[in-house]
């Protein structure tokens, strides 16, 4: 027991060591009180002898250490006065920056002046949020008046319909093939309720909300100038920063095979995209993206915070990697929740593939502001087909959490991304190698089933056949019907000719939805068969598609090659891409019950149920997205000046160039000089250039 207080002194004597510099402080005071150093067997007599020689030791290490905790205290006292100090010069050194370089080209520093632009919008609403939400929660709050809210929802219902009316009445008198598309919103819309689940329980409000979400949407990219300008600009943002996966790709597989072989050009895409998606859901934007759309939906429709989020989800991701969102949930939600969740895959597309479309070629105004679109009609055609009878656990967004994934780090959380991207391409790889062979036997199967019959040339897709070429004075050229001819610049095996198989299937059975969406009858037939390819096999493949006949288009082909057509207008090209965009086909089934299944295994009863009545719901969002693009799109672009145009020294046809001469073949006044007829009669051939 005499050995205690000595054993607990020498033991407390380690903590100086081992816990900092103030502990050897307080030893050395306890120890000059109690008589004795630690560990020492030293009487008083001695110590009192060493105490002048050991106390100014000891407290001349104590004053040496005085100023650095003096320091490290005022650095904790005012720490936000120098996180505010290096906020400011840093934020005056970037204002200080983008002057410059709005002076000195503001073209130049455009994408920079818009990014802070909204960087400062989203900084002001989060202050005036934090300052006035409580008071305009409490202002707008109906406490007292609830049939006062009824009768203003009531108002603003009825002026909604009538604006409307009196839009459409005054804006198609100019474009009547306007009111076709309306024509088929309302069929398609009457076609899904007459499929409703439960059509009594339809909630209307989300009906009409997210139709005129939509409206309003595509108002703002189509119709209005400044819209179309930021979204068209976003498109060739986007575009430039594709680009650069080139980088990548011409160093793993050389430039040869980038540029000529469509797996290194395109596929690399995939890997680049999903990887900034990664990273952009590490530091937690994509969330508050998603967030923020939700919460627009949620609040105008009524609908619950899982399905909402799910939906928001889809425009950025895939059908298989939006309900990750919401995985935690997915056990407890209704079955018509599930449906939207399904829905909204099959009615969108991923943002890795919307980077693939766009490099075919595919306007990515158009892409951008399908699947935007496509986000609220997916939720509102999603409630009509299958509306809500259960009670939601839901109803409100609180306790509604967005993980951050995995990652540690931005590094790691890239190379996550760019890992997980390889199963995607291989899958894409994978279904069209095995699509393509499959509907190439089925053609062959059904044109041998057809000749047994007499029927020739029965097949799902048109196969385009190199014409026979006709031995003329100057050289080949190809066989072709009608006064137009191409002349020997076009004479080029690359250039697509005459179909000997004529459309059998899908382009009569969907050509009257193709009319729906307000293309005209002669270009129906190629926009049926795009449509059959997507729903058929995937919208993948009628994409590149579609970007072959805008090719065709471009490169100023004709447009009619005997009795087939190589390109359709612009604007059947806009409605197809709005038509196109979504996951809505049957080799989709698999992945959306595989993908839900694999994350609540005891639902997949409840999945199975309801797959087929939300891959319907979603082609039909798809459809009725193109009808609102139909009705709102007007063409653009200047008038070009033929006369100018044409005697110009040209070196190649156009689109604009074979509108102009085609307008001065068809001409009956000597507008056009010699000069100009000459250029058209070097890639045209027409009698009046005999």
């Amino acid at each position: 027991m005499e050995n205690d207080p000595s054993g607990r002194r020498q033991s407390i004597s380690l903590t100086p060591v081992a816990k900092g510099l103030e502990n050897m402080g307080a030893d050395f005071l306890e120890s000059l009180e109690e008589g004795q150093l630690p560990g020492s067997d030293l009487s008083a007599t001695e110590i009192r002898s060493n105490r002048i020689e050991a106390a100014p030791k000891r407290f001349s290490r104590w004053r040496n250490l005085q100023p650095a905790l003096r320091a490290r205290s005022f650095c904790r006292e005012h720490m936000q006065l120098f996180r505010w100090i290096s906020t400011g010069l840093l934020c005056t050194a970037f204002a200080a920056f983008l002057l410059v370089a709005c002076l000195l080209d503001f073209q130049r520093a455009l994408a920079l002046f818009v990014l802070t632009c909204v960087v400062l919008t989203f900084l002001g609403h989060r202050l005036l949020k934090r300052l006035l939400g409580p008071k305009l929660r409490r202002f707008l709050k109906p406490q007292d008046h609830p049939r006062l809210l009824l009768w203003v929802k009531r108002g603003l219902a009825l002026a909604a319909f009538l604006g409307l009316v009196l839009w459409l009445s005054l804006d198609t008198s100019r474009r009547p093939e306007q009111l076709v598309s309306f024509a088929g919103i309302c069929v398609f819309i009457a076609l899904l309720f007459a499929c409703s689940k439960h059509p009594c329980a339809v909630s209307w409000r989300a009906v009409s909300w997210g139709l005129g979400l939509q409206f309003v949407l595509g108002l703002l990219v189509i119709r209005t100038e400044p819209g179309f300008i930021a979204f068209q600009w976003l498109g060739e943002q986007i575009r430039i920063f594709l680009s650069y996966t080139q980088a990548g790709s011409s160093f793993v597989f050389g430039e040869a095979l980038v540029k000529d072989v469509f797996a290194f050009q395109v596929l690399p895409i995939i890997v680049f995209f999903s990887c900034v998606i990664s990273v952009l859901y590490h530091v937690g934007l994509m969330q508050w993206v998603i967030l923020k759309i939700a919460w627009l939906m949620q609040v105008t429709m009524d609908t619950t915070a899982t399905e909402t989020l799910s939906v928001a989800g889809n425009i950025f991701v895939s059908q298989t990697e939006a309900p990750l969102l919401i995985r935690p949930y997915l056990a407890d939600m209704t079955l018509s929740e599930v449906h939207v969740v399904m829905t909204g895959g099959y009615a969108t597309i991923a943002g890795s593939l919307l980077g693939a479309y766009i490099s075919f070629g595919i306007d990515a105004t158009s892409l951008i502001a399908a699947s935007v679109m496509a986000a609220p009609c997916a939720l509102a055609l999603s409630k009509l087909v299958y509306p809500e009878v259960e009670e939601s656990k839901f109803r409100r967004e609180e306790g509604m959490k967005l993980t951050y994934g995995d990652a540690q780090n931005l590094i790691e959380a890239a190379s996550t991304g760019a890992a997980i991207s390889v199963k995607v391409v291989a899958n894409i790889a994978a279904n069209l190698i095995a699509f393509l062979a499959v509907l190439d036997f089925i053609n062959a199967a059904l044109s041998w089933l057809g000749d047994m019959v007499d029927v020739q040339g029965l097949s799902f897709q048109v196969r385009f056949w190199p014409l026979h070429s006709v031995c003329r004075e100057d050289g080949p050229r190809w066989a072709v019907s009608g006064g137009w001819r191409p002349s020997r610049a076009q004479a080029q095996p690359s250039v697509p000719v005459i179909p000997l198989c004529p459309q059998v299937i899908c382009s009569y059975i969907l050509r009257p939805v193709a009319f729906l969406m307000g293309v005209v009858w002669e270009d129906c037939p190629v926009v049926a068969e795009l449509l059959g390819i997507k729903l058929f096999l995937n919208e993948f493949v009628a994409y590149q598609e579609l970007s072959k006949y805008k090719q065709r288009r471009l490169a100023g082909v004709e447009e009619w090659v005997g009795d087939r057509k190589q390109w359709i207008s612009v604007r059947a090209e806009v409605l197809t891409t709005f038509a196109l965009c979504g996951f809505a086909n049957f080799s989709s089934i698999g992945i959306m019950l595989g993908g839900l299944t694999s994350m609540v295994p005891q639902r997949k009863s409840d999945f199975s149920q309801i797959v087929l009545r939300a891959l319907f719901t979603g082609a039909c969002v798809s459809l009725v997205n193109a009808c609102m693009a139909g009705i709102l799109y007007v063409p653009r672009g200047a008038e070009v000046d033929c006369m100018s145009l044409l005697n110009m020294t040209l070196s190649s046809s156009s689109f604009e160039i074979y509108q102009c001469c085609r307008e001065a073949f068809q001409s009956i006044n000597p507008e056009f000089s010699p000069e100009a007829l000459d250029n058209c009669c070097r890639f045209y051939n027409h009698t009046i250039c005999a």
